[in-house]
Protein backbone atom coordinates (compact mmCIF):
# COMPACT_ATOMS: atom_id res chain seq x y z
CA UNK A 1 0.00 0.00 0.00
CA UNK A 2 2.77 2.43 0.90
CA UNK A 3 4.59 1.64 -2.35
CA UNK A 4 1.43 2.29 -4.40
CA UNK A 5 0.81 5.56 -2.59
CA UNK A 6 4.39 6.63 -3.22
CA UNK A 7 4.04 5.79 -6.91
CA UNK A 8 0.85 7.88 -7.25
CA UNK A 9 2.41 10.74 -5.31
CA UNK A 10 5.46 10.73 -7.57
CA UNK A 11 3.33 10.76 -10.74
CA UNK A 12 3.39 14.16 -12.43
CA UNK A 13 0.27 16.04 -13.47
CA UNK A 14 1.15 15.52 -17.14
CA UNK A 15 1.40 11.77 -16.65
CA UNK A 16 -1.95 11.69 -14.89
CA UNK A 17 -3.58 13.60 -17.72
CA UNK A 18 -2.01 11.13 -20.16
CA UNK A 19 -3.40 8.15 -18.24
CA UNK A 20 -6.88 9.74 -18.10
CA UNK A 21 -6.77 10.47 -21.83
CA UNK A 22 -5.77 6.88 -22.49
CA UNK A 23 -8.67 5.58 -20.40
CA UNK A 24 -11.14 7.87 -22.24
CA UNK A 25 -9.76 6.74 -25.57
CA UNK A 26 -10.17 3.08 -24.67
CA UNK A 27 -13.74 3.73 -23.46
CA UNK A 28 -14.70 5.56 -26.65
CA UNK A 29 -13.02 2.99 -28.88
CA UNK A 30 -14.72 0.14 -27.01
CA UNK A 31 -18.12 1.80 -27.28
CA UNK A 32 -17.84 2.39 -31.01
CA UNK A 33 -16.50 -1.10 -31.68
CA UNK A 34 -19.34 -2.64 -29.68
CA UNK A 35 -21.89 -0.54 -31.53
CA UNK A 36 -20.50 -1.51 -34.93
CA UNK A 37 -20.76 -5.16 -33.89
CA UNK A 38 -24.39 -4.53 -32.93
CA UNK A 39 -25.10 -2.92 -36.33
CA UNK A 40 -23.56 -5.92 -38.09
CA UNK A 41 -25.85 -8.24 -36.13
CA UNK A 42 -28.80 -6.07 -37.15
CA UNK A 43 -27.67 -6.36 -40.77
CA UNK A 44 -27.86 -10.13 -40.43
CA UNK A 45 -31.40 -9.91 -39.04
CA UNK A 46 -32.61 -7.76 -41.92
CA UNK A 47 -30.73 -9.91 -44.43
CA UNK A 48 -32.70 -12.93 -43.19
CA UNK A 49 -35.99 -10.99 -43.37
CA UNK A 50 -35.25 -9.84 -46.92
CA UNK A 51 -34.41 -13.42 -47.87
CA UNK A 52 -37.68 -14.68 -46.37
CA UNK A 53 -39.62 -12.04 -48.27
CA UNK A 54 -37.76 -12.98 -51.44
CA UNK A 55 -38.93 -16.57 -51.02
CA UNK A 56 -42.53 -15.90 -49.96
CA UNK A 57 -43.13 -12.54 -51.62
CA UNK A 58 -45.19 -14.10 -54.40
CA UNK A 59 -47.10 -16.64 -52.32
CA UNK A 60 -50.45 -14.87 -52.41
CA UNK A 61 -52.67 -17.87 -51.55
CA UNK A 62 -55.25 -16.60 -54.08
CA UNK A 63 -55.31 -13.35 -52.13
CA UNK A 64 -54.40 -9.76 -52.97
CA UNK A 65 -51.09 -8.97 -54.63
CA UNK A 66 -48.75 -6.02 -53.91
CA UNK A 67 -50.18 -4.17 -56.91
CA UNK A 68 -53.65 -4.53 -55.36
CA UNK A 69 -52.61 -3.27 -51.93
CA UNK A 70 -49.73 -0.83 -52.03
CA UNK A 71 -50.41 2.90 -52.22
CA UNK A 72 -47.12 3.94 -53.80
CA UNK A 73 -47.60 7.75 -53.47
CA UNK A 74 -48.26 7.34 -49.74
CA UNK A 75 -45.18 5.14 -49.35
CA UNK A 76 -43.13 7.71 -51.28
CA UNK A 77 -44.23 10.44 -48.85
CA UNK A 78 -43.37 8.14 -45.96
CA UNK A 79 -39.94 7.50 -47.45
CA UNK A 80 -39.38 11.25 -47.76
CA UNK A 81 -40.18 11.68 -44.06
CA UNK A 82 -37.45 9.24 -43.07
CA UNK A 83 -34.91 10.68 -45.51
CA UNK A 84 -35.61 14.22 -44.26
CA UNK A 85 -35.07 12.98 -40.70
CA UNK A 86 -31.63 11.75 -41.70
CA UNK A 87 -30.78 15.18 -43.12
CA UNK A 88 -31.96 16.99 -40.00
CA UNK A 89 -29.95 14.61 -37.82
CA UNK A 90 -26.93 15.61 -39.86
CA UNK A 91 -27.69 19.25 -39.04
CA UNK A 92 -27.86 18.29 -35.35
CA UNK A 93 -24.40 16.73 -35.59
CA UNK A 94 -23.05 19.90 -37.22
CA UNK A 95 -24.44 21.96 -34.34
CA UNK A 96 -22.91 19.50 -31.89
CA UNK A 97 -19.50 20.04 -33.51
CA UNK A 98 -19.99 23.77 -32.91
CA UNK A 99 -20.80 23.03 -29.23
CA UNK A 100 -24.21 24.65 -29.79
CA UNK A 101 -26.49 22.84 -27.35
CA UNK A 102 -29.64 24.75 -28.29
CA UNK A 103 -29.14 24.19 -32.02
CA UNK A 104 -28.43 20.51 -31.43
CA UNK A 105 -31.63 20.08 -29.45
CA UNK A 106 -33.72 21.92 -32.04
CA UNK A 107 -32.54 19.73 -34.90
CA UNK A 108 -32.88 16.58 -32.80
CA UNK A 109 -36.47 17.60 -32.09
CA UNK A 110 -37.15 18.11 -35.81
CA UNK A 111 -35.63 14.68 -36.47
CA UNK A 112 -37.94 13.13 -33.90
CA UNK A 113 -40.98 14.78 -35.53
CA UNK A 114 -40.06 13.40 -38.95
CA UNK A 115 -39.53 9.98 -37.40
CA UNK A 116 -42.92 10.16 -35.67
CA UNK A 117 -44.56 11.16 -38.98
CA UNK A 118 -42.96 8.13 -40.63
CA UNK A 119 -44.33 5.83 -37.94
CA UNK A 120 -47.77 7.43 -38.12
CA UNK A 121 -48.02 6.83 -41.87
CA UNK A 122 -46.77 3.27 -41.45
CA UNK A 123 -49.36 2.53 -38.78
CA UNK A 124 -52.03 4.03 -41.05
CA UNK A 125 -50.93 1.72 -43.86
CA UNK A 126 -51.00 -1.31 -41.58
CA UNK A 127 -54.45 -0.48 -40.20
CA UNK A 128 -55.78 0.13 -43.71
CA UNK A 129 -54.48 -3.23 -44.95
CA UNK A 130 -55.90 -5.09 -41.96
CA UNK A 131 -59.27 -3.36 -42.41
CA UNK A 132 -59.33 -4.64 -46.00
CA UNK A 133 -58.76 -8.20 -44.79
CA UNK A 134 -55.10 -8.19 -45.81
CA UNK A 135 -53.63 -8.93 -42.40
CA UNK A 136 -50.45 -10.95 -41.80
CA UNK A 137 -52.43 -14.20 -41.49
CA UNK A 138 -53.95 -13.85 -45.01
CA UNK A 139 -50.99 -15.24 -46.96
CA UNK A 140 -47.28 -15.99 -46.74
CA UNK A 141 -46.62 -12.82 -48.74
CA UNK A 142 -48.41 -10.67 -46.19
CA UNK A 143 -46.79 -12.47 -43.26
CA UNK A 144 -43.34 -11.76 -44.71
CA UNK A 145 -44.34 -8.17 -45.54
CA UNK A 146 -45.64 -7.33 -42.07
CA UNK A 147 -42.63 -8.97 -40.43
CA UNK A 148 -40.04 -7.10 -42.52
CA UNK A 149 -41.71 -3.68 -42.49
CA UNK A 150 -42.86 -4.07 -38.89
CA UNK A 151 -39.36 -4.95 -37.68
CA UNK A 152 -38.03 -1.81 -39.33
CA UNK A 153 -40.83 0.20 -37.73
CA UNK A 154 -39.92 -1.18 -34.30
CA UNK A 155 -36.33 -0.09 -34.86
CA UNK A 156 -37.52 3.43 -35.71
CA UNK A 157 -39.66 3.41 -32.55
CA UNK A 158 -36.66 2.44 -30.41
CA UNK A 159 -34.61 5.09 -32.20
CA UNK A 160 -37.14 7.80 -31.31
CA UNK A 161 -37.17 6.69 -27.65
CA UNK A 162 -33.36 6.77 -27.66
CA UNK A 163 -33.48 10.22 -29.27
CA UNK A 164 -35.79 11.60 -26.58
CA UNK A 165 -33.59 10.18 -23.82
CA UNK A 166 -30.51 11.80 -25.35
CA UNK A 167 -32.31 15.12 -25.71
CA UNK A 168 -33.08 15.06 -21.99
CA UNK A 169 -29.46 14.20 -21.18
CA UNK A 170 -28.09 16.96 -23.41
CA UNK A 171 -30.54 19.48 -21.97
CA UNK A 172 -29.48 18.59 -18.42
CA UNK A 173 -25.75 17.98 -18.72
CA UNK A 174 -24.75 19.61 -22.00
CA UNK A 175 -22.61 18.28 -24.82
CA UNK A 176 -20.21 16.29 -22.67
CA UNK A 177 -17.91 13.76 -24.36
CA UNK A 178 -20.21 10.94 -23.19
CA UNK A 179 -23.27 12.60 -24.75
CA UNK A 180 -21.37 13.32 -27.97
CA UNK A 181 -20.40 9.67 -28.20
CA UNK A 182 -24.01 8.59 -27.64
CA UNK A 183 -25.26 11.03 -30.27
CA UNK A 184 -22.71 9.64 -32.71
CA UNK A 185 -23.91 6.08 -32.05
CA UNK A 186 -27.52 7.12 -32.60
CA UNK A 187 -26.47 8.87 -35.81
CA UNK A 188 -25.03 5.62 -37.13
CA UNK A 189 -28.19 3.77 -36.10
CA UNK A 190 -30.49 6.34 -37.70
CA UNK A 191 -28.64 6.39 -41.03
CA UNK A 192 -28.55 2.59 -40.96
CA UNK A 193 -32.35 2.57 -40.73
CA UNK A 194 -32.51 4.89 -43.74
CA UNK A 195 -30.39 2.50 -45.78
CA UNK A 196 -32.57 -0.45 -44.77
CA UNK A 197 -35.74 1.45 -45.68
CA UNK A 198 -34.38 2.32 -49.13
CA UNK A 199 -33.95 -1.42 -49.60
CA UNK A 200 -37.51 -2.05 -48.39
CA UNK A 201 -38.94 0.65 -50.64
CA UNK A 202 -37.09 -0.67 -53.69
CA UNK A 203 -37.39 -4.42 -53.12
CA UNK A 204 -40.85 -4.63 -51.54
CA UNK A 205 -42.86 -1.68 -52.83
CA UNK A 206 -41.39 -0.72 -56.22
CA UNK A 207 -40.78 -4.27 -57.45
CA UNK A 208 -44.11 -5.33 -55.98
CA UNK A 209 -46.20 -3.00 -58.14
CA UNK A 210 -44.28 -3.67 -61.38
Amino acid sequence: MASASTTVANTSDEELRFYVAQEDGHAEGGTMLGFWIYLMSDCLIFAVLFAVYGVYGRSYAAGPTPADLFDLPLVAVNTAMLLFSSITYGFAMLEMDKANRRGTLIWLGVTGLFGAAFLGLELYEFSHLIAEGAGPQRSAFLSAFFTLVGTHGLHVTFGIVWLVVLMVQVAKTGLRPENRRRLLCLSLFWHFLDVIWIGVFSFVYLLGVL
